[in-house]
């Protein structure tokens, strides 16, 4: 039998996309609790014109956090994916979009990380009913 790259099925591959996308979002959250970048964070949400930034900010990193870890545990994968997309999609609107496409070597901050963070969202829902439990 010939093995071809990726040399595994998707049903093995989506929950490794799964339990990536988790470990992700959990990180981006606890570097910016252990950096002490809430406050910076805030700021900038105050600036765009949003009220009680710290409280935005603390909400998403425990969104990501809590999300972070159903995901990777498989519960209320839709759910989660979805919350995480909007996100996301927010994050796009309000910080990236004015950085254009690329977010790094050809420019810098832009949405193609978002991007590809929100396709790899939308596949994990897509294969959640295969791979998970049904709640």
């Amino acid at each position: 039998m010939k093995r071809i790259f990726p040399f595994v099925s998707a049903s093995v591959m989506q929950p490794v996309l799964r339990c990536s996308l988790a470990l992700v979002f959990f990180l981006h959250a606890a570097v910016r609790i252990a950096n002490h970048t809430i406050p910076q964070f805030a700021g900038f949400l105050e600036n765009a014109g949003l009220p009680f930034g710290k409280a935005i900010v603390i909400a998403i990193s425990v969104f990501e956090i809590a999300g972070a870890v159903l995901l990777a545990m498989g519960v209320w994968v839709r759910l989660i994916s979805a919350g995480l997309f909007v996100l996301l999609l927010i994050g796009i609107i309000l910080i990236h979009w004015a950085n254009g496409w690329f977010v790094g070597e050809h420019g810098v901050g832009g949405i193609e990380y978002s991007f590809v963070l929100m396709v790899g969202l939308m596949v994990v829902a897509a294969g959640a009913r295969e791979t998970t439990n049904r709640r």
